[in-house]
């Protein structure tokens, strides 16, 4: 089970440095502000999470997430150099996309510490949304987080899944897969048909 949970962890991490170069790219960043940003939305999250649950952070003594982070940074500045003209909803999925992993693995760690429900809900949230947090305020953009449709609704509807899921007796794998696609099918449905929670009349 602890090889899952890492293979879902490194994954969110590579989708989340996907994210991180693709903004760099967009706002012609070099070298150096590239490996920051990317390397700041796949743990910023994470590493949160871990110190407001006051456990080791879980990149400090495993080089595999700094290995993750450059490998994909590679890889996506080799393709943006053969094709730098990406669509813009590119970041939005490679965002999307990671926020599911992270989500899910944020309540399921938290749960596995033995926090109450609301809080694993918390921690999801935390651990989705604040790499790209960090990432959007060092690159001068307003967080997806506070505009974005349904950014961290969709983290909550996807942790309260799996946390439901697991309290059911459901299979820990198959609540996982389920509480992230939740999360990925409710921010890719709110990006498409732009649902939000407005609370003001805005003229557009």
């Amino acid at each position: 089970m602890y090889e899952l949970y890492h293979w879902f962890d490194l994954l969110g991490v590579a989708v989340f440095a996907i994210s991180g170069t693709l903004l760099a790219h967009e706002k012609n960043m070099d070298g150096f502000g590239v490996i920051v940003l990317a390397a700041v939305t796949a743990i910023g999250g994470g590493t949160l999470r871990d110190m407001l649950l006051d456990v080791p952070v879980f990149w400090v003594y495993d080089t595999s997430y700094f290995i993750t982070i450059l490998v994909t940074v590679f890889i996506t500045i080799m393709w943006l150099n053969y094709k730098p003209n990406f669509p813009h909803y590119c970041l939005q999925l490679a965002d999307a996309l990671g926020i599911a992993f992270f989500a899910i693995m944020g309540a399921q760690k938290a749960l596995e510490l033995g926090v109450p429900a609301m809080t694993a809900v918390i921690m999801a949230v935390l651990t989705g949304c604040f790499g790209g947090v960090i990432r959007d305020v060092l690159a001068r953009e307003v967080p997806m987080l506070l505009k974005g449709p349904l950014y961290a609704i969709a983290c909550v509807v996807g942790a309260g899944l799996y946390i439901l899921l697991v309290h059911l007796g459901t299979n820990p794998e198959l609540a996982m897969w389920l509480g992230g696609i939740a999360t990925l099918l409710v921010r890719l449905i709110a990006i498409r048909w732009n649902l939000g929670l407005y609370v003001f009349r805005y003229p557009s």
